[in-house]
């Protein structure tokens, strides 16, 4: 994939920690659960943490976050800027800077081998994959009928679910259904300091939201959420996008990577619901069968196995394990946000 491949507890609603711890459980388990004839998939899953930066001007949403996952179970600890320079003597905590929360169970994973691995594991109990654009999702009579490709061929269903990512109002609008959707252009950097940090660093997010970790075979990776960000499906990175803006505020927070060379970067997309930030899950009101799974805004790779198993038992119509409906559809037709200050 694209992304940095993060997943964490750190997020400020209920739900959206409850579909991290979930998704924590699935990879503790995944490369037994996923084996097939006794290959088992190796995903590096890397509980290297995440380490929230903590400011004036965020600290009563942090510290209420904070509280919230910690009575939920959650192993999340409340750094001074004291302990951050013992535990990363690389990093230079400003005035600026009061503390940060650490999530020592946050981590990454090789996103890409644990695809191929669900797919292996798919068509080893019967599921038949089909290669092919889906560019008409069918309605009639207020139900979903099926989805016409790009080949000319139709495919009859009495359920479709819509989970395109970046393409998914796109395609929701061919029904008649407007989703508060964009693709956004988010790039990653790859970085390689002439000063190496003792050990693995966490994803860490500074106040301004730029965020890094290390990377195996001693690099950084490095990104940055911004306004200015363009809309629409573009995949080209801007390397004076690092140079300009982003290098000199790294600099600042590690003094130490003032020297350092920029190996690459790529570009991928966010399905950003801009609505309030968060997933869009579930059936659509106005046409029975049609269920939505977009509008993560970054997060969609570790809320998949939450999502995917909620969205099954909506559609088997069985016991929720968790229920999810905080995340409607509904709350679009009726212009009501959630509220998430986890966003990176």
């Amino acid at each position: 994939t694209l992304s940095m491949s993060n997943v964490r507890i750190q997020f400020s609603l209920k739900e959206n920690i409850q579909i991290s711890r979930y998704a924590f459980q699935v990879l503790e388990r995944f490369e037994d659960e996923m084996a097939v004839e006794d290959r088992r998939p190796r995903i590096y899953f890397r509980r290297e943490g995440n380490l929230f930066l903590v400011g004036t001007a965020n600290q009563d949403a942090a510290r209420r976050a904070f509280d919230l996952q910690r009575s939920l179970g959650c192993r999340i600890e409340w750094w001074s800027p004291r302990q951050i320079k013992d535990r990363y003597p690389l990093y230079e905590p400003g005035p600026d800077i009061i503390g940060a929360t650490f999530g020592p169970e946050d981590g990454h994973f090789d996103a890409y081998a644990a695809l191929m691995a669900y797919r292996a594991k798919a068509k080893s109990q019967g599921a038949e994959f089909l290669t092919g654009e889906a560019v008409k999702i069918r309605a009639g009579g207020g139900r979903a009928t099926g989805v016409d490709l790009g080949s000319g061929e139709t495919l009859t269903a009495g359920c479709v679910v819509n989970c395109g990512g970046a393409w998914a109002a796109e395609l929701a609008e061919t029904a008649g259904v407007k989703l508060p959707v964009v693709p956004v252009k988010r790039q990653i950097f790859t970085l390689d300091t002439a000063v190496k940090p003792a050990g693995p660093l966490p994803l860490t997010i500074l106040l301004s939201g730029l965020y890094f970790r290390t990377e195996t075979g001693g690099l950084i990776l490095l990104g940055k959420s911004m306004q200015e960000d363009p809309v629409g499906f573009n995949f080209t990175w801007d390397d004076q996008r690092f140079m300009e803006l982003l290098w000199p505020e790294l600099a600042e927070f590690v003094p130490a990577w003032d020297r350092l060379k920029l190996v690459r970067g790529w570009a991928g997309l966010y399905d950003v619901n801009t609505l309030d930030h968060n997933a869009i899950i579930g059936e659509w009101p106005e046409i029975r069968g049609l269920y939505l799974a977009t509008g993560f805004s970054g997060h969609g790779l570790q809320q998949g196995p939450g999502v995917g198993r909620y969205l099954s038992e909506l559609i088997l119509e069985r016991p929720l394990s968790l229920d999810l409906s905080i995340f409607t559809p509904q709350r679009v037709l009726e212009n009501r946000p959630l509220s998430e200050v986890g966003i990176v």
